[in-house]
């Protein structure tokens, strides 16, 4: 075996840090490009920041003509407060039971509640323990939501029943051996075993509706979360026109100090060139981001115009690749821009990538989006007879029939799904 050595040229394609930063960028929301356009204030000396003042100029882009129509709000964004409800409880406990063993066992109950107020431990109790948390929970029921500390849903359910509904026997013993024939709506099963008529299981059925399988959902306080989009659609003279929410963001700027510095020093004179580089690629990525935005939505502007009046009943088909080939960018570059934003318009707030969906065709040859297909399916829902409702495969034999939309029974059961509906037999009726 001869040993040689050949020279060979190759071309690469080398990922660099900056380019993979500004890859990254494109994906960041105004509020991380301010975290970032900060962080690089710290790490170059050349970059000096400059904020803007509250009433600066905004540039309104693109207005497209429409005429008036009706609205359709969307619900307020709400988070849940981070307030630990077990610690609220104990407070309760030390103000309501004087006694040392029975603060102490509620405590043990109480910080072993789970998010929705049931009791969860992994440690197997004796008979003696588990007789003693039982009568724990019965105390705790004095001071609590009703239901809470129980160990099944069953216990739960029954708690409250008892404590509201305590002269109706059947609807414990119901809770407590028919629960699941009752969710399988196995309504004259249940007759049969508990020897009782279809309406008194109604009405067993009507009150447990009232109750709360999840106790400690009550004592959750939910507010609401003031949302900074990154893009803002207005309506102005039945004009359409948008901006980028980006003027709080502080203007980027050249140090000239450091850089009219004399140094004769080839280490700080390559230092100073560095940093001057690193400056001139955060304001050409920055610019690159904008216009690439701009573009998109520009694009989702003249596509979507039904959508910014209607909400998503009227979202047409659009994808991440048409939009692509419209500002002649690549699918990825559309993509990344897209992720993180969200764009206010005067129907709500929404994420900018809701408003692209994949799309069905119709026997006529047109095409429709999946949200207007779930919305259609919605309806229909909505407004069927609920002692017998529709199956999937009757639903998407409707489409076919009444929309020309072909579309399978699996489809309408994937969408079903997304939405939360529950199956036919799930929403049934007596």
């Amino acid at each position: 075996m001869e040993l040689v050595i050949q020279q060979r040229q190759e071309l690469k394609m080398l990922m660099t840090v900056q380019l993979r930063q500004s890859i990254e960028l494109l994906q960041y929301s105004n509020d991380d490009l301010e975290q970032f356009i900060r962080q690089q204030e710290l790490e170059n000396p050349l970059i000096e920041l400059q904020e803007k003042a509250d009433d600066q100029y905004v540039e309104k882009l693109p207005m497209y003509t429409f005429s008036n129509h009706s609205r359709k709000e969307t619900s307020d964004i709400t988070h849940k407060d981070e307030i630990d409800f077990r610690d609220y409880l104990y407070k309760l406990v030390k103000l309501n039971f004087n006694d040392d063993y029975i603060q102490k066992q509620l405590k043990y109950i109480i910080y072993n509640l789970n998010d929705q107020g049931y009791f969860q431990t992994d440690y197997i109790h004796t008979t003696s323990e588990t007789k003693e948390i039982t009568e724990g929970i019965q105390l705790l029921q004095q001071i609590g939501p009703s239901g809470i500390g129980a160990r099944t849903l069953e216990e739960c359910l029954t708690l409250q029943a008892r404590d509201r509904y305590p002269e109706h026997q059947q609807l414990t013993i119901l809770i407590n051996e028919h629960l699941s024939l009752l969710a399988d709506k196995k309504w004259q099963v249940i007759a049969n075993k508990m020897h009782i008529s279809l309406s008194e299981i109604k009405e067993c059925n009507d009150l447990i509706k009232t109750l709360n399988p999840k106790p400690c959902a009550v004592m959750s306080h939910e507010t609401t979360e003031y949302l900074r989009p990154d893009i803002i659609v207005e309506e102005h003279n039945n004009q359409l026109l948008f901006h980028l929410n980006d003027t709080y963001l502080p203007n980027i700027q050249l140090n000239s100090f450091y850089m009219n510095l004399p140094t004769a020093n080839r280490d700080e004179k390559k230092y100073i060139n560095e940093h001057y580089k690193n400056y001139n690629w955060l304001i050409n990525s920055i610019e690159q981001r904008r216009n690439t935005i701009i573009k998109i939505m520009q694009v989702l502007l003249e596509k979507q115009q039904e959508f910014f009046l209607k909400g998503f009943s009227a979202l047409q088909p659009l994808t991440l690749k048409e939009v692509a080939e419209a500002i002649e960018m690549h699918e990825s570059t559309v993509s990344r821009a897209t992720t993180n934003k969200f764009v206010q318009t005067p129907i709500g707030t929404f994420e900018l990538k809701n408003l692209f969906t994949s799309k069905l065709e119709t026997k006529d040859g047109h095409t429709i989006s999946q949200e207007r297909v779930k919305t259609l399916l919605q309806e229909l829902i909505a407004g069927e007879n609920k002692i017998k409702p529709y199956s999937d495969q009757k639903m998407a034999e409707y489409f076919n029939s009444e929309y020309g939309i072909t579309i399978s029974r699996r489809t309408i059961n994937k969408y079903r799904e997304e939405m939360r509906i529950p199956s036919a037999s799930k929403r049934k009726e007596l």
